[in-house]
């Protein structure tokens, strides 16, 4: 039987929602994302509640809210405590991420779902692995092999590959085919056959204009704000699609040497710029190029100043300016206070680049036509003063006398149950508490329990010697080179240096930003003031499509082309989901599942899997053939049994049939063209052939989008007249062969 494989959804499914589920392989229990939204809305993870006790590991594609959100508060609450797994740029990206929401919920209210040490706490249990890393898990999960792959979308971005005996379970959502400035497309094309694909439908129903249209648009659009005299914000992610943008303003404010000042404003931006800059190797090829040619990093940035408090830009240049500023969704953070203080004005430019989230005030903005006027709630933290200072004193006085009370206990509890009658007789350091015979008593009434006694003197068991402090010989060893050391005491542990510049806004030197550090450092006594106010929306709102993931098209073309045979479609509208799973209930060969909130569906394979064992008679003959990296023979043999009851493939006793002849490898036909060129053939491509000198022509025949399997085995056909020619094209043909 194959691999058994459940999917489980706990949340994200016909809808928006936070992307979350649950996927058993052979009874481990993978969980994939683990989002959140910019609401906090502890009824979104209820599902995942009841099962984040039994989560073997978690796996991470992305560093947004939406994919990695609710770990620290599923961590605190759920008891979930299992290791996770990303690659670097999520890990750190993420963490900062966290950092930046937590700040800016905690200004303006009493956020208490999860503190920074539950965030730092969530993220020590991380472990990173590079693009297409083969990890093996051990233990329950014996046997099977997580791999990440790029995804696109956001730095770091991951499509999950989990192999287990052979069959592959591919996690694909949110990818993006395109290259962009600062990331390269998914490899999810090279994908073939996987036993399944888990996979988004949120932009089945969108399409998207070209690369250069879309940013002509964007920066003509902004462009003509700052000559009218207006003021440009988009509201951005803390460290994700932001950087995209980031660099397009750049360039073009390199091409066109402009003076409009702009702004990127979050409580993380100045470390979030400072992680970028040592991440070239993930990026895309033309950065890492450009890097490794002329050592240009392209995230020092001469036009883009880094702003960390709202005091800084109003201090700023009192022009036209262009202001980046986290949440995207204008729920929380600079973007909804700047937002309350520009909207009034018909010169000013809101430009939205991706999609706010349902409910949000962002996607409220988005609606056609937008409202002319909004209610919004702003809240500040004010200091405390006069009977509200005294009454936060007195009660803080109040928890610190319960709290030394509660420990006093606790110690004299631990006293007790740590001395008893037999302990002083080993240590002549210990005056006898219990004992109430000393002739020197000033304790008062016995009629209370415990009671300290003091003991003028020393007062030595007879079994001691002398009085005298603990002292412990330290004996070291030697050998002929001197004392002999442990390596590993002076290994400075990855963990440690984590901790190190793991502080809140940390730069790569492990120094505080001053906006950050003010937030945590800050403990002068405060209070959230919040007051209603209608604000009248008459600037300009554009929406443009900046989120990074592949358009409809595109996605039913590379689903296509990976050709899974069971496919799970997640997270996306009710009418995305529906009509992506009709478009491929269409093709044959392909089972299409799209599951419910809490519904399990099993996606175990048809084929069967078996485990053989390859005698030694049987290698012992068997003439291997290198091809690439691997080595490949034809084997004639026949299933037996050993001793302890497992599959064997055993020499056959009776003469080996005979066999076609098999050709392994894998012919470009742009690369052949090249090899017979350096043989002195004249050769051209023409209508999709290879024409060779006069007379032969070599085409390939079947489906390209189909490989590896026998009814997608492409045929290589040579056509011409029986001559020299084609006896000799013939032969440097076969010679780009193995032959079995």
């Amino acid at each position: 039987m194959g691999t058994s494989v459940q999917v489980t959804p706990l949340s994200g499914v016909y809808n928006e929602n936070p992307l979350s589920y649950l996927v058993s392989i052979d009874g481990f229990n993978f969980l994939i994302d683990c989002g959140w939204n910019d609401h906090f809305d502890p009824s979104l993870l209820q599902p995942l509640s009841k099962v984040a006790s039994k989560i073997d590991a978690v796996l991470l594609s992305y560093g947004d809210m939406l994919h990695l959100g609710a770990l620290p508060f599923a961590m605190k609450q759920f008891g979930l405590n299992a290791p996770v797994f990303s690659t670097e740029p999520v890990y750190r990206l993420g963490l900062l991420t966290m950092y930046d929401q937590s700040f800016s919920r905690k200004a303006v209210s009493e956020f208490d779902l999860f503190s920074l040490d539950d965030i730092d706490s969530a993220f020590q249990n991380f472990t990173r692995l590079t693009y297409s890393q083969n990890h093996h898990l051990s233990g329950k999960g014996e046997g099977i092999v997580i791999a990440p792959h790029v995804a696109g979308h956001l730095l770091g971005g991951t499509v999950w590959k989990i192999t287990k005996d052979g069959e592959d379970v591919v996690y694909a959502v949110d990818f993006n085919h395109r290259k962009e400035r600062h990331l390269n497309g998914t490899v999810l094309e090279s994908f073939y056959r996987p036993a399944v694909l888990i996979t988004d439908a949120y932009n089945a129903l969108n399409s998207q204009p070209s690369r250069q249209q879309r940013d002509k648009q964007f920066l003509e659009t902004i462009l003509k704000t700052l000559e009218g005299g207006g003021n440009v914000l988009l509201p951005v992610d803390s460290a994700g699609r932001v950087l995209e943008l980031l660099l397009i303003l750049e360039q073009f404010w390199g091409q066109r040497f402009l003076n409009y000042p702009i702004f990127f404003l979050s409580y993380v931006s100045s470390s979030t710029i400072d992680y970028i800059k040592s991440f070239l190797e993930w990026m895309s090829d033309s950065i890492a190029k450009s890097f490794e040619t002329s050592r240009d990093n392209a995230f020092l940035m001469k036009h883009v100043t880094l702003l960390i408090s709202k005091d800084e830009l109003d201090n700023a240049s009192t022009g036209p300016k262009v202001v980046l500023a986290s949440v995207a969704s204008l729920e929380a953070g600079f973007s909804h206070d700047i937002f309350a203080e520009w909207a009034a004005d018909v010169k000013n430019l809101v430009l939205f680049t991706e999609r706010g989230q349902f409910g949000t005030l962002a996607r409220m903005l988005q609606a056609d036509p937008p409202p002319k006027a909004v209610k919004m709630t702003m809240s500040r933290r004010v200091p405390l003063v006069g009977d509200e200072l005294i009454v936060y004193e007195e009660e803080q006085k109040r928890l610190k006398r319960e709290e030394e009370l509660k420990a006093s206990l606790i110690k004299e509890e631990e006293s007790k149950v740590s001395h008893g009658p037999d302990n002083n007789l080993s240590d002549p350091m210990v005056i006898d508490s219990g004992n109430t015979h000393s002739p020197l008593d000033v304790v008062g009434s016995r009629g209370s329990g415990h009671r300290d006694i003091l003991i003028d003197g020393f007062v030595p068991p007879s079994t001691s010697v002398a009085p005298m402090f603990p002292f412990y010989e330290n004996s070291l060893e030697w050998d002929e080179f001197g004392e002999v050391i442990n390596p590993d005491d002076y290994v400075v542990q990855d963990e440690d240096m984590d901790q190190a510049a793991m502080h809140v806004g940390a730069d790569i030197d492990g120094k505080l930003d001053e906006g950050s550090a003010s937030l945590i450092l800050d403990t002068k006594p405060s209070k959230v003031v919040s007051n209603e106010l209608t604000v009248q929306v008459k600037c300009s709102l554009i929406y443009m499509d900046y989120e990074g993931r592949s358009d409809g098209r595109s996605i039913k073309s590379i689903l296509t082309h990976v050709a899974p045979l069971k496919l799970v479609m997640v997270h996306g509208s009710a009418e995305a989901t529906e009509h992506l799973k009709q478009h491929f209930l269409n093709i044959k060969n392909v089972q299409v599942y799209a599951p419910q909130i809490e519904e399990t569906i099993d996606v175990t394979s048809d084929l069967c899997a078996y485990k053989v064992q390859l005698s030694e008679k049987l290698m012992s003959n068997v003439l291997f053939k290198k091809l690439g990296d691997y080595e490949v023979a034809w084997v004639d043999a026949e299933v037996g049994k050993t001793e302890n009851g497992m599959l064997s493939l055993l020499p056959i006793s009776s003469p080996a049939p005979p066999h076609k002849s098999v050709l392994v490898g894998d012919l470009k036909m742009a690369d052949f063209k090249q090899f017979l060129a350096s043989k002195g053939v004249q050769v051209e491509f023409a209508g999709g052939a290879l024409r060779c000198g006069e007379y032969v022509t070599l085409r390939k025949v079947g489906n390209p989008s189909q490989k590896g399997g026998a009814s997608g085995t492409q045929q290589i056909i040579i056509e011409g007249p029986l001559c020299e020619d084609y006896y000799k094209i013939r032969e440097y043909l076969y010679s780009q062969f193995y032959l079995l």
